[in-house]
């Protein structure tokens, strides 16, 4: 198996197949420094969880993530939190993506099989045989190339893997770029909830979020046009302080560590395989980080993956992956709806009625167990279809 990608999509793939007794080959453009430090999502959903303890890297999750059992929802003088174990027998867990990665790339560099950082101009070839090859430049500056079975492009939006796709499907691109940004921070601050909060406002959006307890993270919505160095710390927290005011309550603050601009979109490529080269993750989709899916569905596409996959070169039979891009891809939109759904509702944008709109929804949620417990059931990652 020929891997493009050390992200977590393809270093848990190479997991995955590795204790299924499959060989695999990891290829990452980037050193191990720059991959462990990239700051991405940290809500791991149900099924991510017991994947992580399945193949043995949930150790320290355990130890150190923060099992959170609901969040709260926030209209300006209202919170309402929803208890996501009564509602759906379903929890969510704080741990972040960096520290998914670390966890992986330790162990696959303890145990195998190969990871190879500092690679460049990868490239699959012979994709629509049975016998593909990827020819890549290594970290000494040796020409080589892999000859294998199957390639999986986990190499996100701007890889080598989703334009070959592409072109040789005649595939399909759906976009939708939002009208603002998330400026996001780290803060050396004990949170001051124990549930996420999710907050309307009618200045715009803000999440309190957690990684430790010592350690939060938030956001605020944001024009896309702004730039970090008009936002300083001062000005942050001020926002912070109006978006989310609640009697009694009031945001803990700290030294920021770190801050910068996301921008939200979402993104799905169509379909998901061309010969024996597959996508997973960011390759084929992104969404907003409103429903906290990014992560969730790309372990979900590579556990799907990995049991086509044994299936295809352990018994011959092809029925599994030609399946994979449909059975992957009813999941991928749904949630891009539900993200799509969860980040429509809760930003600034539009007129008054799309504010009043906004409140109505909801009211809805905070009033109606039935739509609390779709919120639920969705937010803590449905069970993955086999």
């Amino acid at each position: 198996m020929g891997i493009i990608g050390a992200g977590p999509a393809g270093l848990l793939l190479s997991r995955l197949l590795h204790v299924q007794g499959i060989d695999s080959v990891v290829l990452e453009n980037r050193d191990r420094a720059y991959v462990e430090a990239r700051t991405r999502a940290g809500i791991l959903e149900d099924h991510t969880v017991q994947t992580l303890r399945q193949v043995g890297v949930g150790d320290r999750l355990d130890r150190e993530g923060l099992h959170h059992h609901g969040i709260n929802l926030q209209i300006p003088g209202e919170r309402h939190h929803l208890d996501f174990e009564a509602l759906c027998g379903r929890t969510v867990w704080l741990y972040g993506q960096t520290e998914v990665v670390k966890d992986l790339i330790a162990t696959q560099l303890a145990e195998g099989p190969p990871l190879l950082f500092e690679v460049s101009d990868v490239q699959p070839h012979d994709v629509d045989t049975e016998s593909p090859r990827i020819t890549f430049t290594d970290a000494d500056g040796a020409a080589q190339e892999l000859h294998c079975d199957v390639v999986v492009g986990a190499d996100g939006f701007h890889g080598v893997s989703r334009p070959l796709v592409t072109a040789a499907t005649g595939g399909k691109v759906w976009e939708r770029v939002y009208p603002f940004s998330w400026l996001g921070i780290l803060a050396d601050a004990a949170p001051a909830t124990d549930d996420l909060v999710y907050a309307w406002h009618p200045d715009g959006f803000a999440l309190y979020s957690m990684r430790s307890p010592s350690v939060s993270r938030l956001y605020v919505q944001v024009d896309p046009t702004e730039k970090i160095e008009d936002w300083s710390d001062e000005r942050i927290w001020d926002a912070l302080d109006e978006r989310m005011a609640m009697p009694g309550w009031s945001v803990n603050r700290g030294p920021i560590t770190e801050k910068s601009i996301l921008p939200m979109r979402s993104f799905v490529s169509t379909p998901m395989r061309h010969g024996r080269l597959f996508l997973a993750g960011d390759a084929a989709h992104i969404v907003p980080p409103t429903g906290a899916k990014g992560l969730n569905l790309a372990v979900a596409d590579v556990t799907l993956l990995a049991t086509a996959l044994v299936r295809l070169l352990h018994e011959k039979e092809t029925d599994l992956v030609d399946g994979y891009s449909d059975t992957a891809l009813r999941r991928i939109w749904r949630c891009t709806h539900f993200s799509w759904w969860m980040t429509s509702m809760l930003h600034t944008h539009g007129d008054d009625f799309d504010r009043q709109l906004q409140l109505s929804q909801l009211r809805r949620v905070f009033d109606s167990e039935a739509a609390q417990r779709e919120l639920a059931e969705n937010y803590t990652g449905l069970p993955i279809e086999r």
